[in-house]
């Protein structure tokens, strides 16, 4: 065997270093943070944590326990810009705090985020306080989360949903019913923009059509995510600016 001498050079993510937590039965957010971070010495890592096959308030608060798990599983040497965890409703059953201090707790990270708290910036940003929001699960899941909202000042006075718990059928949801169930809800006067809920969500895409139909800005989990972590990594330019959010 011959040995050979070798040099070493700088980690992938040289101008930011991202975390993502994703949930075992998410097929949509990691596609979607791939198509708006920027590539160039930008580094994503992806971890996983169970999840549900139905969701509900109990499937959802039995992630607390295993978010610590998912977080070991990054490379223990990496320093983050910040770390996401990719789950709206549960972030509103276990809380911004906790889910920030079970991160903090095993990863080294400047800055923690998730969607409940992303969207809460998101609207400051934009100077909105009234949502349409729309939901693919049960009433009592998406209740939680307006609740949540509410406590920090985001009122959500319309409210839809396709009433759907299986996260397979949630992950398939067409982007024409998306955008047929936004325009109802989202062209009342009740509401400054609307909000899409949920990471498995596909809605990048719809984005854009629904805002040139409702002159509102559009939100969802994964857009406004993105944008909060590449904010707290020092406003890196998105690949791919979508919506009045990330063109702004």
């Amino acid at each position: 065997m011959t040995d050979f001498e070798y040099e070493t050079s700088g980690p992938i993510g040289s101008r930011a270093t991202f975390g993502l937590i994703v949930l075992q039965t998410d097929e949509t957010i990691e596609h979607d943070f791939r198509r708006m971070l920027p590539v160039d010495n930008v580094a994503l890592y992806v971890s996983r944590v169970p999840s549900g096959l139905d969701v509900s308030r109990e499937s959802l608060s039995t992630m607390e326990k295993t978010i610590p798990d998912a977080v070991r599983l990054f490379p223990p040497w990496l320093e983050f810009n910040s770390v996401g965890y990719g789950c709206t409703s549960g972030t509103s059953v276990v809380g911004p705090d906790r889910v920030a201090e079970l991160v903090h707790g095993e990863a080294r990270t400047r800055a923690v985020s998730e969607p409940l708290s992303a969207l809460v910036a998101a609207c400051r940003y934009l100077g909105v306080s009234r949502l349409a929001f729309l939901s693919p699960y049960v009433e009592e899941v998406s209740g939680t989360l307006r609740g949540v909202l509410r406590e920090r000042g985001i009122g959500t006075p319309v409210f839809g949903s396709f009433n759907e718990a299986v996260e397979e059928k949630v992950a398939r949801l067409a982007g024409q019913s998306i955008i047929d169930a936004a325009m109802q809800i989202g062209t009342s006067d009740e509401v400054d923009a609307v909000f899409l809920s949920c990471t498995n969500l596909r809605t990048l895409d719809v984005v854009a059509p629904l805002e040139a139909k409702l002159n509102k800005p559009v939100l969802s989990s994964n857009l406004v995510l993105a944008w909060h972590m590449m904010r707290m990594a020092g406003e890196l330019p998105p690949a791919n600016p979508v919506g009045r959010l990330m063109q702004r």
